[in-house]
């Protein structure tokens, strides 16, 4: 698969105008796009739901182009059950999949009337002692230990994974909730990350399918829904075939009818919660070569650092690099992209063969539309940067501004240290 960024070179340069680099770039076109086809793909499903997973990409200006076309809010937190809030996503319009969950963010998921996904047995007292009452609607996730394999090979290990219960629980949890006056049963289970295969869902539907038949018949609970989770995974690197969202919706709809309709559980409506395929390859990060550097390798150094994107950092993850204006030019030069903290992981990559690379040169690092600015930090003092929409009329918007030294300094302001530390920043920060 040949990659391309979804914008031009001369484009870039008119918005770094506005905005300097490094920026977080998004393609409201080609997430409009990826969202009607996620919709189509299961629109057999009458009650099909697509919970966008917020900790992929929380920017609220994101998450209104999704709730455009029903999309709900999967939430994990506090803020982020605030973030859903602000936006006019209430109710059951909100899966709150959380794990080891404070107190206080399942009475702001009570009050919000969110659709709760109990990791653990224990948390459902947890929950009724906090709240004074167990949800007519309730969700429990299961965990299958083991490993979860498929026909290409071991997929994931979920018996190492915090998350979930074992089927026994699951079955407890629901007679639990059950006897506490719960109408409404739901499962979730999310089994491997990253997939980029259309059979894992299929075949996560037919475990949860089967489980979801043997609990109804021993428990005598309605099973609402069916929750897939996310793990639909996206190409990375050029030599993988992208998944494709309408195969992997057939596939679940054959297991549906193969299952579920022959048991008398065709009402049950399928829920997902992707954010990893909704967004990534629908944005990148934008950043300009700024110094070289011969040494024992070749370097190339950006403006932009693992603060902008850690995946390369935490994980040694792949995402490809395009320079921007040089898409036909030979990759006859081999670098390591690299950012500027006090740490040797931070590279955008290594031995990575490109082409030329001159001071000033727009780098545009793909696939960074989720688990990109989301995971940010603040490590060595260094700053989160701007977020941009290249909305559908091909003109940029600011939806989110870069951080200044300010805002880092903000928690400060209660001691007479941020005060000065305050001054210093309105003095030295410069003015865009």
């Amino acid at each position: 698969m040949e990659k391309k960024p979804f914008v031009t070179k001369d484009q870039l340069e008119a918005i770094a105008e506005q905005f300097p680099t490094p920026f977080h770039l998004y393609d409201e076109a080609g997430i409009r796009k990826n969202m009607e086809a996620v919709r189509d793909a299961f629109a057999w499903n009458p009650g099909f739901k697509e919970y966008f997973a917020v900790k992929a990409n929380p920017n609220p200006f994101i998450i209104n182009i999704l709730k455009e076309y029903g999309c709900g809010c999967d939430c994990s937190s506090f803020t982020e059950l605030m973030i859903s809030e602000a936006v006019g996503i209430t109710g059951h319009d909100i899966m709150f999949s959380s794990n080891d969950t404070p107190a206080e963010d399942f009475v702001l998921a009570d009050k919000l009337g969110a659709l709760v996904n109990f990791d653990d047995i224990t948390h459902i007292e947890f929950y009724e002692q906090l709240t004074g009452h167990i949800p007519e609607t309730v969700c429990c996730r299961f965990n299958p230990g083991g490993l979860f394999e498929m026909a290409n090979g071991i997929m994931d290990a979920p018996g190492d994974a915090k998350y979930g219960m074992t089927a026994d629980q699951l079955r407890e949890a629901f007679r639990m909730c059950k006897a506490k006056g719960a109408k409404h049963f739901g499962i979730h289970a999310f089994l491997a990350s990253n997939t980029v295969t259309n059979e894992y869902y299929p075949q996560l539907a037919g475990v949860l399918f089967q489980l979801a038949v043997d609990i109804a018949r021993e428990t005598d609970v309605h099973i609402a829904f069916i929750n897939l989770s996310g793990g639909v995974g996206v190409a990375y690197s050029p030599d993988q075939e992208p998944n494709d969202i309408r195969a992997i919706g057939e596939g679940v709809r054959r297991v549906y009818d193969e299952v579920l309709v022959p048991a008398g559980m065709g009402d049950v409506a399928i829920y997902t919660e992707m954010g990893r395929f909704m967004l990534a390859p629908y944005g990148c990060l934008v950043t300009r070569a700024i110094h070289e550097k011969h040494t024992y390798k070749e370097y190339i150094g950006v403006d932009a650092n693992a603060v902008n994107l850690i995946r390369p950092a935490m994980y040694g993850a792949y995402h490809h690099i395009t320079v921007a204006g040089k898409e036909d030019a030979p990759c006859d030069h081999v670098y390591d992209v690299v950012g500027n903290l006090c740490e040797n992981n931070d590279k955008f990559a290594v031995d990575r063969s490109l082409p030329e690379i001159e001071m000033g040169d727009l780098l545009v690092i793909h696939d960074a539309g989720a688990h990109g600015h989301a995971m940010g930090y603040n490590y060595n003092g260094r700053l989160k940067s701007a977020e941009v929409l290249l909305q559908t009329d091909g003109t940029p918007k600011l939806i989110r501004r870069a951080e200044r030294p300010s805002d880092y300094f903000a928690t400060l302001d209660c001691f007479e240290i941020g005060t000065k530390l305050q001054t210093i920043a309105q003095r030295e920060t410069p003015q865009a």
